[in-house]
């Protein structure tokens, strides 16, 4: 009689199950996914019970009262802003990104900053009580309420939260987590799976809201089984370079509040302080009268963001002129220049052209496009642009310009910041009033540019 077998194939992307090795993940079509890993089988006890107490009655739409979220706020703006106004009681969060940033620090921040009216308990898998201690001394004063525990069993971290019922738990880091009846090893699939699920449960169970550090891999998601992400409430990403002073953390999912909102904070010597006004510290130092500079306004979220935009455009010693984007998308940069070429006539095929965002921002919106193509002009003539213009407009492949959203917010940052031109879409006009603080010029094809930079 053939022996049962005790393992199975899971897709490191998306945690699909096979009962063999595949090549191609049939779930997320990603190659060379699947790892083989022990068979978890289990019943449904200890913290299972503790989301399944309740009779199993249905509800009619119309009985279902509905009240806000319970919210506490971590005393950073920026933070409430990307969460949605607050921690929400309940709920767990995720916090992805790259080793170093900064992830740890911002939570124990807040930690000091809600342990004032609020019970919180800092779990650690990866430093002692000593490496902590050392980081919260750099950090500041902390009240007596946060309490510190060094353990990666997490039924031993079941029990400690079930005992002390604080009301937020920092998780640092999922990846060092593990459940004694799970075979494989702290940071598998079904380690991250199943410890992941436990503390759904407590957080669901016992009304505790968790905070869950998650690494992340050299692709810049979390590392783990793709579910991690469909299993908590927020996914929040912290971007940038650790060698830099910013720090951008984005939702990219969030059930109690929009997404795609970012929080700036900056790197000191005391740890993470938020930055206010983003524009105005994006901007900082940019050069006056340099051709190929120019500003240009993006949206996070409901946020409107200025940013610099540099080009250089030379004469290639090569036969195959260069290509390169930082912060923007290779191919969008060379679209834009075919579009370049084609309406306005200009040669750049035997052009090196360099493309950057000043700050290490990385984006990706359509609206940038105009101030791309006008940083471009500049750095090609080598005319310098007026310090006080911004624009922002999308480019299509005719040559047109058409509207962005969210224009009038654009421009009422623009005006905030002293700038006294803006280059916009010409069908965006109609909806934004300035009462003359600054001049509005509308444009429909990227030829009238031209007028403006003086070509």
């Amino acid at each position: 009689m053939a022996k049962a077998k005790n393992t199975a194939f899971f897709c490191k992307e998306c945690g699909f199950e096979s009962s063999k090795w595949l090549g191609q993940c049939p779930g997320c079509r990603q190659w060379n996914t699947f790892v083989e890993e022990p068979i978890v089988k289990q019943s449904i006890s200890g913290t299972a019970k503790s989301i399944i107490h309740r009779d199993a009655i249905p509800s009619r739409l119309s009985e279902i009262d509905i009240e806000e979220e319970e919210r506490t706020t971590t005393g950073y703006a920026e933070l409430d802003r990307v969460l949605g106004g607050g921690i929400v009681k309940g709920s767990l969060v995720l916090v992805g990104g790259d080793p170093g940033i900064g992830k740890s620090t911002l939570l124990l921040q807040v930690c000091r900053n809600i342990s004032d009216t609020k019970n919180v308990l800092y779990i650690s898998g990866e430093e002692s009580l000593r490496q902590i201690k050392l980081r919260a001394d750099r950090i500041g004063h902390f009240p007596d309420k946060l309490k510190l525990l060094c353990e990666t069993n997490l039924d031993v971290i079941d029990d400690v939260i079930r005992k002390s019922m604080p009301d937020v738990v920092i998780i640092d880091s999922i990846q060092t987590m593990f459940c004694e009846n799970v075979a494989s090893a702290p940071g598998s699939i079904s380690q991250v799976r199943e410890s992941t699920t436990m503390l759904m449960q407590l957080a669901k169970g016992l009304d505790i809201s968790i905070f869950i550090v998650g690494h992340v891999t050299k692709e810049g998601v979390v590392a783990g089984p793709r579910i991690l992400e469909h299993m908590v409430d927020t996914v929040l990403y912290f971007e940038g370079d650790k060698n830099a002073a910013y720090r951008i953390l984005r939702a990219v999912k969030n059930r109690f509040g929009s997404t795609n909102e970012i929080g700036v904070f900056e790197m000191t010597e005391g740890g993470l302080s938020e930055v206010s006004n983003p524009s105005e510290y994006m901007l900082d130092g940019r050069p006056d009268g340099a051709p190929g500079s120019v500003v240009a306004c993006l949206m996070e979220g409901t946020r409107p963001m200025l940013v610099e935009i540099q080009a250089l455009v030379c004469q290639s010693n090569f036969g195959m002129p260069r290509r390169t984007s930082a912060g923007a998308d290779i191919n969008r940069f060379n679209l834009l220049m075919a579009v370049l070429e084609k309406r306005i006539g200009l040669r750049l095929s035997g052009c090196d052209a360099y493309l950057n965002i000043a700050g290490g921002l990385r984006i990706s919106e359509p609206a940038l496009d105009l101030g791309i193509i006008y940083a471009v002009l500049s750095s090609y003539k080598n005319i310098p642009v007026d310090h006080n213009t911004i624009l922002f407009g999308e480019v299509g492949l005719a040559g047109e310009v058409r509207a962005v959203s969210h224009a009038a917010v654009r421009v009422n940052e623009a005006v905030k910041l002293g700038f006294t031109t803006c280059i916009l879409p010409e069908v965006c006009l109609k909806n934004i009033k300035t009462d003359g603080k600054i001049r509005l010029v509308g444009i429909k094809t990227v030829n009238q540019l031209m007028d403006e930079i003086g070509g």
